[in-house]
């Protein structure tokens, strides 16, 4: 792979949909050409409609990476320009699946910081239209990264990327979605990782008490 740049910065408001329970939805994001400024809870000029699973410290950003959009192109036989999965950040030479939770990316000013998968939901596969849109997806493996924002700052399409630090405790994007996913056996490995969501370490301790 090349070195990791960013391609594009899509953003959305959000406006009424016909998938979902709230019926409102901000995926349909959008490349902008002009920097975008990280901050805490995102970018701006950009929104999330369901801040219950979207949004918030940990999900500030999504990211899915170009190579990802292009395996999913030739599947599906249509183009799938930046943002076609709602994410705010495509990348390009960085393997996100392999992302270690944690792991800490420089892109311009901003450092920002990988968090956890992207579990599918009905808004999704309402908005790429597909059929057994969840399943498909699921079966890939490949989720993109919810990204904290630790340092506020400008970042613009074309920028480098560039990993600043990575935990040693080895938990990836990939063995999280996995463990959500229905693999049991992967579940312990979460609480490895001090930086994943509390919500998600919750889950993962209750599972564990629960076999």
């Amino acid at each position: 792979m090349g070195n990791p740049t960013l391609v594009a910065i899509n953003i959305a408001y959000a406006v009424p949909v016909p998938w979902g329970q709230l019926k409102r939805s901000a995926i349909d994001k959008r490349p902008v050409s002009i920097p975008g400024r990280a901050h805490r809870l995102g970018l701006d000029g950009d929104e999330q409609a369901d801040s219950k699973h979207h949004g918030g410290l940990d999900k500030a950003l999504y990211a899915f990476a170009r190579e990802d959009a292009e395996a999913w192109e030739r599947e599906l036989g249509r183009p799938l320009p930046p943002g076609s999965f709602g994410e705010n950040l495509t990348t390009q030479g960085l393997e996100i699946t392999r992302a270690v939770i944690g792991e800490r990316w420089q892109i311009g000013r901003a450092i920002l910081e990988v968090s956890s998968p992207r579990i599918p939901c009905s808004v999704f596969a309402g908005f790429v239209g597909e059929p057994d849109w969840i399943k498909r997806f699921t079966a890939r493996g490949c989720p993109g990264a919810y990204l904290r924002v630790l340092e506020e700052g400008v970042l613009s399409a074309g920028d480098q990327i560039s990993v600043v630090h990575r935990p040693g405790h080895g938990v990836t994007i990939s063995d999280v979605f996995r463990a959500k996913s229905g693999e049991a056996d992967l579940i312990p490995r979460l609480l490895l990782a001090p930086e994943l969501p509390e919500k998600m370490r919750e889950w993962a301790r209750a599972r564990m008490h629960s076999r």
